[in-house]
């Protein structure tokens, strides 16, 4: 049995439309991951080095976004088990406000510390 505070069909809605955006904000920063060329006569030594850092900082982003994708599909996949709002160390519920303020939390507050 999912959490029996929660409107869960509301996480679901709430969990699509985050997927949806996670997705686009991917597939918009696509070109900042790309390779970053060599040219040295276009574009000077520092330029470059900035370059490179702000390709390294879309990549963590990226990764970050990845991980946020599959932690959506497991808190999807907990809603369709029943098993949403349990957490995942001692079997109690999670607090409703903590579900609230954030629908992928799998531990309660006590179990988190």
């Amino acid at each position: 049995m999912n959490h029996p505070e929660l409107d869960t069909d509301a996480v679901v809605v709430r969990l699509h439309a985050l997927r949806e955006a996670l997705r686009a904000e991917s597939e918009s920063s696509r070109s900042a991951r790309d390779t970053v060329m060599l040219d040295q006569t276009s574009v000077g030594r520092l330029s470059r080095m900035d370059a490179l850092q702000g390709q390294a900082m879309a990549k963590a982003e990226e990764e970050r976004r990845q991980l946020a994708l599959k932690r959506i599909t497991a808190a999807l996949q907990r809603i369709e088990r029943g098993e949403y709002g349990e957490c995942i160390e001692c079997g109690e519920w999670i607090g409703k406000q903590r579900l609230e303020w954030d629908p992928l939390v799998l531990k309660c507050i006590d179990c988190a510390e």
